[in-house]
């Protein structure tokens, strides 16, 4: 069966990997060509067979891992990788033999089989190269903490404006989490009952420092411990339970206090290696965020307290608590008749839900939301939002002083 459809040059769309097609999301279409029914729609119904062409810009450890977990997702390909040190490029490679490789990322923005970015660079280094993606016309998939500093996301938040076609997802992987999503619909349906508090950390025990193979890397490899390029433990680890707590509040935060300090590693180091912050949400929800690096007790963990019970969530667990007087169910366990069944001690009743580990799912997610011309769960403002709070967090503990949000966060 043959029909007239009105089509995009066939060549272009094949040698330059349908770059206009998949900014569209529906394809704009340009002259007029007979076409077999069936190729039709292979081409622009949208198709999941679609292969999504990425650029990686930033192969530090984050960048290189997201790689690794790419190669097992079908129809995701790294066509170009792109760092400023030579021998992270190279190790990069490795994962990715066939990929073009750059020490620019504006030399990568040009390549014309580029059809996404994903963004793995130092926290200061984000907002410009998301903006110079966005003129290219890429789609942007850009690491947490978004971007350093308010002005900084209010600036490109006037950029991403100017491109509406553009697809930008933000880092935060756990937004992409099936559990957590179904964890968030609990809290909101009034599974724990009213919320009164978070309590949420990211504890570890060791200097956080990457092996540095000449001194002259040293800001450049550790430049989590520099403020000149991070805002350290809360930018790295608690924006992800600060998300969180954005977004079953649905709400953002209206002011903050706390305390940071260096008082464990004497190395130098600018960025805080203890940090302990409360965020006052809507509707009396207090939200404290702590991060040790010289005690690991309990590792991560979120616990949402209410009047009718408790959850506490790890990396991909959860747990219910009920408050009051509950009847554990009762069972043979272990061959041991009476024995409590479904019930951990010091945590509760598992939340049983059937879910990906959170990064394949988010890249998962950036692929399927850029076929379908579809908004982000873990989208620009979500990420902005949490860019906003922990700006604030920053400046509360750098000034001892209570931060409030302002007005123009309200993007």
């Amino acid at each position: 069966m043959l029909i007239l459809v009105l089509y995009l040059n066939k060549t272009n769309q094949m040698n330059n990997k349908r770059r206009s097609f998949l900014k569209s999301g529906a394809g704009v279409l340009g002259s007029a060509l007979i076409l077999p029914y069936n190729e039709v729609f292979s081409i622009f119904n949208n198709s999941p067979n679609e292969t999504l062409q990425i650029g990686v810009i930033g192969t530090g450890s984050r960048g290189q891992g997201l790689m690794r977990i790419i190669k097992n997702i079908d129809n995701i390909n790294v066509v170009a990788i792109c760092d400023t040190l030579s021998f992270r490029l190279n190790a990069a490679s490795e994962i990715a033999p066939k990929a073009k490789k750059y020490n620019d990322h504006s030399n990568l923005l040009l390549n014309k089989d580029v059809d996404a970015v994903i963004i793995s660079t130092p926290l200061n280094t984000h907002a410009s190269i998301a903006a110079d993606a966005i003129a290219a016309n890429v789609h942007v998939y850009c690491e947490k903490t978004m971007v350093k500093g308010d002005e900084e996301t209010l600036e490109l938040y006037e950029t991403l404006k100017s491109n509406s076609k553009i697809i930008f997802q933000t880092g935060h992987q756990y937004h992409s989490s099936r559990l957590y999503s179904h964890i968030v619909d609990l809290i909101k349906s009034g599974d724990i009952g009213v919320v009164s508090a978070v309590d949420a950390q990211w504890n570890r025990n060791g200097n956080w420092r990457r092996y540095v193979p000449e001194p002259k890397y040293e800001r450049q490899i550790n430049w989590r411990m520099y403020r000149e390029y991070s805002y350290g433990l809360t930018a790295e680890l608690s924006s992800h339970q600060i998300d969180f707590c954005n977004w079953f509040t649905g709400s953002n935060p209206l002011k903050v206090t706390g305390f940071g300090d260096i008082s464990y590693w004497k190395d130098g180091r600018e960025t805080y290696d203890n940090t302990h912050l409360i965020y006052s949400y809507p509707n009396g929800i207090k939200a404290s965020f702590t991060c040790l690096t010289s005690n690991a007790k309990d590792d991560y963990k979120i616990k949402v307290l209410g009047d009718k019970g408790s959850i506490m969530i790890d990396y991909q667990n959860a747990w219910r608590y009920p408050e009051g007087k509950y009847e554990k169910k009762m069972g043979d366990v272990d061959g041991v008749s009476g024995a409590t069944a479904s019930w951990v001690e010091g945590k509760g009743i598992p939340i049983d839900y059937q879910h990906k580990e959170p990064s394949r799912q988010a890249l998962e997610d950036f692929r399927s939301n850029i076929v379908n011309n579809k908004e982000p769960l873990s989208n620009f403002k979500s990420g902005a939002d949490v860019s906003f709070a922990v700006d604030m967090g920053i400046r509360a503990m750098d000034t001892n002083k209570v931060i409030e949000w302002e007005n123009k966060y309200n993007i």
